[in-house]
């Protein structure tokens, strides 16, 4: 039978998905990329907000209509939406054939079994605590670079997140296991980079090992055949002056660093339970600056959070706009049931909190067209991804370019390129936020 599977959501719901097509590639089935040929579908789902949770409901009927239309005998639903509200789902979506939760992959090929012979639906929600680490994967990303997983859950408890009650507390893995199977995917897959997930990864051993373990992780995965290791996910109380030396002395680690920070007034980060100030954040990104001139920051922030004052919102304007971040997104607050910001007061009509993004996103796209149009004329190193046929070129990213997320440099070249190696490019337009160039 062949499976068909749609991943929705974050890079960390892919790699559950790369663990269940394993699963299933186990007991003998067969992948394919086209729905409408498939035998069983299964929808991995997001539910971290509104947005999210709409696009997993609508992409599940979307996936629906093949049980009419295509070869579909079996529609699963996995991952957040479904641990999060599978009682309502089985009620409101009954094309739906089995639910499970976010740590139930294991046992997908049995439960297959079981609805293919007794045509019953299933719905099994798992332990939110329940860890099935693994490192059998079927890589879904290019083969060039690959997501690695290194804890699951999260001990933060911010106001406004509803991770925790979908995916547990924070739990590493063992430090051997990340190791073993960052050389397995190098190995078998041939992967170049290594991009460095969890909820938080600064946290990384704490739980394990007594004290915080992702420097000697690092050390240790430097020692793995590949080219590059980038970070994502790292809160900013726990960023390190030992974890910003490793960054700047390294010759695999990328220049490049995740901090959500979600706000700069002091009120709100309270509110959100978030655990520093803007005098903190500030230092610390002059920290990252000054020791490692050539970094890139990426961040996020949460605008429209409830009690955010014009005066909240002006304070986190005028952060953005003196740090000049290299990468940054904006989210508008999303208010989730089950989280403690839901029963906040001052919640913001929707509308200023669009605008308030809106104005943001204005704000940042400037500073990145204009740190984009300083690269004219230079010549930067692009590591080589894929084909733009349409427009009859290469397409690649700078190290300080994360995959799926931030910008691209498209570029022509009159010599053999190959996925995935690294090339000198001269940088000869600005097209959008992306570049143009050239194979020096």
């Amino acid at each position: 039978m062949k499976i068909g599977v749609i991943s929705l959501g974050c890079d960390k719901n892919r790699i559950d998905t790369e663990n269940m097509l394993a699963f299933m590639e186990q007991e003998g089935y067969t992948f394919t990329g086209d729905a409408s040929d498939a035998d069983i579908i299964v929808v991995n789902t997001c539910a971290f907000i509104d947005s999210a949770k709409q696009e997993s409901i609508d992409t599940i009927l979307e996936m629906s209509d093949y049980k009419q239309n295509g070869k579909c005998q079996c529609l699963i639903v996995s991952g957040c939406l479904s641990q999060r509200y599978m009682d309502s789902l089985v009620e409101e979506i009954p094309e739906v054939d089995i639910f499970v939760g976010t740590a139930n992959y294991r046992e997908l090929p049995t439960l297959i079994k079981d609805f293919v012979k007794n045509h019953s639906k299933i719905a099994i929600k798992n332990d939110i605590n329940k860890r099935d680490f693994t490192k059998s994967r079927v890589l879904t990303t290019p083969y060039h670079y690959a997501y690695l997983k290194i804890a699951e859950g999260c001990n933060n408890n911010c106001t406004y997140c509803a991770i925790p009650k979908i995916r547990g507390k924070f739990t590493s893995r063992p430090m051997e296991d990340i190791v073993s199977e960052a050389q397995d995917i190098v190995e078998k897959y041939g992967v170049k980079e290594l991009n460095i997930v969890a909820q938080d990864i600064t946290r990384y051993g704490k739980d394990l090992y007594g004290e915080l373990k992702l420097v000697e992780l690092l050390d240790r995965l430097e020692k793995v055949d590949c080219k590059f290791i980038r970070l994502l996910y790292c809160y900013p109380e726990l960023v390190t002056q030992e974890l910003i030396h490793k960054i700047a002395n390294s010759d695999k680690i990328v220049k490049y660093i995740d901090i959500p920070m979600q706000h700069a007034a002091d009120n709100i980060l309270k509110r959100m339970n978030r655990h520093v100030r803007q005098e903190f954040l500030q230092n610390l990104i002059d920290n990252l600056r000054n020791n490692i001139p050539n970094i890139a920051i990426r961040t996020t922030f949460i605008v429209g959070f409830p009690g955010e004052s014009e005066e909240d919102y002006k304070t986190l304007y005028e952060f953005v706009k003196r740090n000049r971040f290299d990468k940054c997104g904006f989210f508008a607050y999303s208010r989730e049931d089950g989280t403690a910001a839901y029963n906040f007061e001052n919640q913001i009509d929707e509308d200023i909190k669009q605008q308030r993004v809106s104005e943001l996103y204005e704000l940042q796209e400037g500073i990145m067209a204009e740190k984009a149009n300083s690269l004219i004329g230079k010549t930067v190193q692009v590591m080589y991804e894929e084909v733009d046929f349409d427009n009859q070129c290469f397409v690649g990213r700078m190290a300080e370019d994360a995959p799926e997320i931030d910008r691209l440099v498209y570029f022509t070249a009159t010599e053999p390129v190959e996925i995935g190696e690294v090339y000198n490019i001269k940088i000869t337009e600005r097209i959008g936020l992306d570049l143009k160039g050239e194979l020096v």
